[in-house]
């Protein structure tokens, strides 16, 4: 009986040991030149890019920003996307990856 205890014990501890899986989604947006510059973080992967693509997943009940960077149209499903997209003026895609 003591074994059958001990051995519920160590699987209970396994299971509660195993990390929840992180719930992630990638947004592609359009980096439209609008004169505030921010596309240029996102786009660059400069610094401020963390702050900007912070902002953008919290917006949308996302925790944080995992990742972002410059996507090529070709990399989006679909082909042609950037026009989709974005329309005309739509310079560069962004992927950003947001975590819960």
């Amino acid at each position: 009986m003591r074994v059958l205890i001990a051995v519920c014990a160590v699987v209970g501890a396994i299971a509660f040991a195993v990390p929840a899986q992180t719930e992630t989604r990638v947004f592609i947006v359009a980096s439209n030149a609008d004169g505030y510059g921010v596309d240029r973080c996102l786009t660059t992967g400069a610094s401020c890019g963390s702050v900007v693509a912070t902002a953008y997943c919290q917006a949308r009940d996302f925790s944080q920003a995992r990742s972002f960077r410059k996507v090529d149209e070709d990399e989006v499903t679909g082909g042609g996307a950037k026009n989709q997209t974005c329309g005309i003026g739509c310079d560069e895609l962004v992927a950003i990856e947001c975590t819960r």
